[in-house]
């Protein structure tokens, strides 16, 4: 099954879930802020994709970040620093079971599910 993570008011988040009910594929929406992340979930994301890939650095959140906070984000603890500010991660992030991907491009979506 699918999983899509995100929060429900980002607009990116919106075109995936519209995307992927007009492709009538099944999915299970994971909102950050109400279903939480554990640092294991977000660990395993990093080892995967990379906190360069996985941060999202033009993010409200990034920005309001320390100098020190920045470099923990794109080091070791991040996984610590993105649980207390899941809106770093870059949204969506689609889980198909096998492979994760971050952002919405309908085109790799086509690609990624056919």
């Amino acid at each position: 099954m699918l999983t899509l993570y995100g929060i429900s008011n980002c607009d990116t988040v919106k075109k995936a879930r519209k995307w992927l009910e007009q492709a009538a594929l099944e999915y299970q929406f994971h909102d950050f802020r109400a279903d939480g992340l554990t640092p294991a979930m977000v660990q395993a994301w990093l080892d995967e994709l990379g906190a360069e890939t996985l941060v999202n650095k033009r993010s409200t959140t990034w920005k309001q970040l320390t100098e020190a906070e920045r470099e923990q984000a794109l080091g070791a603890d991040a996984a610590a620093l993105i649980c207390q500010h899941p809106t770093l991660i870059k949204r969506p992030l689609l889980d198909t079971g096998s492979s994760r991907q971050v952002g919405f491009s309908a085109a790799n979506y086509q690609q990624l599910l056919g």
